[in-house]
């Protein structure tokens, strides 16, 4: 299964392939099949990029994000939890817990490395859940080399936790903000997480 709105990159890449193709056979360099090969290349790394698995929910809230948590920090009254995703990991990202979203606001500027601190000030998303435990915000940020955010998403949709909500295109983090005196922390910095199955807190009060 591939994530929504990846068939034009795939079928981009697709059309290079035939072109690649159609150019060795139109200069006869059937044993220069090299473009091809590097194109075919580009496919399956698009392929992969945007695969979606199927995938039940986990304990507690979950994940919104494939990757490693890279920031468990308590902010004033709440806890900011955020995952670091690479290029090879599942790039769609999913709600951590049941809400309705009431809001979605972009902020921020610029395209810094995503894993440092400055990564905060990023172009970014901010989706803001109401939920049982009061307001919760998911964060997706750009990054050095992200540069699209995705919302499959609008104001006013519940969420069962688990829901797919946006992708990221090529990278970057996503943050969750959690209210402090609710929830605690269940991941440590460095820990390996995935979209909608791992647990990175429990509801304490």
């Amino acid at each position: 299964m591939f994530a929504p709105g990846s068939g034009r990159y795939l079928a981009v890449g697709f059309v290079l392939v035939a072109i690649a193709f159609a150019a060795c056979l139109a200069l006869r360099a059937f044993l220069d099949l090299i473009p091809v090969a590097v194109v075919l290349g580009l496919v399956a790394f698009l392929a992969a990029f945007f695969r979606d698995p199927e995938r039940a929910p986990g304990p507690g809230i979950v994940s919104p994000a494939d990757g490693r948590v890279c920031v468990v920090l308590r902010e004033d009254a709440r806890w900011r939890i955020a995952v670091f995703m690479n290029v090879t990991d599942v790039h769609v990202n999913r709600i951590p817990i049941e809400g309705t979203v009431r809001a979605t606001r972009d902020s921020g500027s610029g395209f810094r490395p995503a894993y440092t601190p400055d990564a905060q000030h990023n172009c970014q998303r901010d989706y803001v859940i109401d939920t049982v435990l009061g307001e919760v915000e998911v964060v997706q940020m750009t990054g050095i080399v992200a540069r699209r955010l995705v919302s499959f998403v609008r104001v006013g949709d519940h969420l069962p936790k688990g829901r797919r909500f946006g992708m990221i295109v090529l990278g970057s983090r996503v943050d969750v903000l959690l209210p402090a005196d609710r929830v605690r922390p269940t991941v440590r910095v460095g820990d390996r997480v995935w979209a909608g199955t791992s647990q990175i807190a429990e509801v304490v009060g």
